[in-house]
């Protein structure tokens, strides 16, 4: 196993367990079987776990498995605050240690507020007194590093980098969304502050491998070096020096073992130039599926209305290429969950974006189609529910 520092120099593995997709029986998490692949993890060198407070059952299990095993001091443990479901200071406080019974630990050694979506929430927190909250648990070696987790565009994402302190923080990205979500740039402006960067979503939820259009998997069963969906992706990760820990949401003793051959022969400067041409092809396959050529370049941003175009397009051409339900789900956490909403339907057709697209894409009549598609009346719902109680 691979590692690389943390902000104060500890070392952390290259390959994180994302506890997020533990294989369930009879209504609840296979213990047995998380056990087991979590242990085979940890002994192959992984030391990073991240789970959740609204991931179900997920602190529990890891919580039990770490005290069977008797292994607690030797890994970090990741776990989030779900700040749009607490209305009071105490409210934090009380999910706090609900968190820390879950997990069976008197503290967290990365804690991060989950899904933090803009500068304006960010702030709500801090008048709650949030802040100070946070301060005095790291005082008292209750939280050991803070961060936060984020959706959302690059411009926003460098404002929430700049609003704080942070230890760390933690984004999607993989090699589809490298010039979307923060993207590359946001990779490297969180690293240029000092930020260790936490990478999720690394198969975009296994859609980089199980949901590749038959072009792009034919490439890979013809390929002569033996190239694998998984093993690809992740290599391109592991080339980025900005890149400090990828998750992975293992659920197989063969994952396991597939995720911890690559994170031990990987680094930085790993992917060759014959990767890249392949990844590219792969890319172009994956691409002609989409609706709107847009290449995520943000020319047509600001919004004046705040409409997150590149965001709103993204998420249209996914429900080709990767399915109505998960593309829905990203745009209404993208774009609803946050004080200044960004949803499509927001454009009022002043044209303003068209004049600097690149692309020549007729921005206005594929916002509109857009909003048709992603803005169904369960995302109106939802998004309402959301701004009336102040989910944000």
């Amino acid at each position: 196993m691979q590692y690389r520092k943390d902000k104060k120099g500890c070392d952390i593995s290259v390959l994180g367990y994302g506890c997020m997709r533990f294989t369930t029986k009879g209504g609840g998490i296979d213990m047995d079987k998380a056990e087991k692949e979590v242990m085979a993890a940890i002994r192959g060198g992984v030391n990073y776990l991240d789970t959740a407070y609204i991931y179900p059952g997920s602190e529990a299990a890891v919580g039990e498995i770490l005290e069977r095993n008797h292994c607690r001091d030797a890994v970090k443990i990741a776990t989030k605050l779900p700040h749009y479901l607490i209305k009071s200071l105490s409210g934090v406080e009380k999910t706090f240690q609900e968190e820390l019974k879950r997990l069976k630990t008197s503290y967290i050694d990365y804690y991060l507020l989950h899904m933090l979506t803009d500068v304006p929430t960010w702030e709500k927190l801090r008048k709650m007194g949030v802040q100070e909250w946070i301060e005095k648990k790291m005082a008292a070696g209750e939280i050991r590093n803070i961060g936060f987790s984020y959706h959302g565009n690059t411009n926003v994402f460098k404002q929430l980098v700049d609003a704080y302190d942070w230890n760390f923080c933690q984004i999607q990205y993989n090699y589809m969304d490298e010039r979307s979500q923060a993207g590359v740039d946001g990779l490297r402006y969180a690293n240029s502050k000092g930020l260790p960067v936490i990478i999720m979503e690394p198969l975009r939820g296994g859609r980089l491998v199980d949901l590749l259009p038959t072009s792009a998997k034919q490439l890979f069963w013809q390929d002569p070096d033996g190239r694998t969906p998984a093993a690809l992706a992740f290599r391109w990760l592991y080339d980025q020096p900005e890149v400090t820990c990828v998750l992975s949401g293992m659920n197989s003793m063969e994952m396991v073992r597939q995720n911890l051959n690559t994170a031990d022969a990987a680094g930085v400067g790993c992917l060759t130039e014959q990767d890249r041409v392949f990844l590219d092809r792969v890319k172009a396959e994956i691409q002609k599926s989409v609706k709107v050529g847009c290449t995520g370049c943000g020319y047509c941003m600001p919004c004046p209305k705040g409409v997150d175009i590149p965001l709103a397009f993204r998420c249209y051409n996914e429900m080709a290429s990767e399915g109505k339900r998960s593309a829905r789900r990203e745009y209404l956490q993208c774009t609803a969950f946050r004080r200044e909403t960004s949803s499509a339907s927001q454009c009022v057709g002043c044209g303003k974006c068209e004049k600097h697209c690149p692309q020549q894409i007729a921005v206005r009549k594929e916002l509109k189609n857009a909003a048709k598609a992603l803005e169904t009346p369960v995302y109106k719902a939802a998004k309402g529910a959301i701004q009336l109680f102040k989910l944000w």
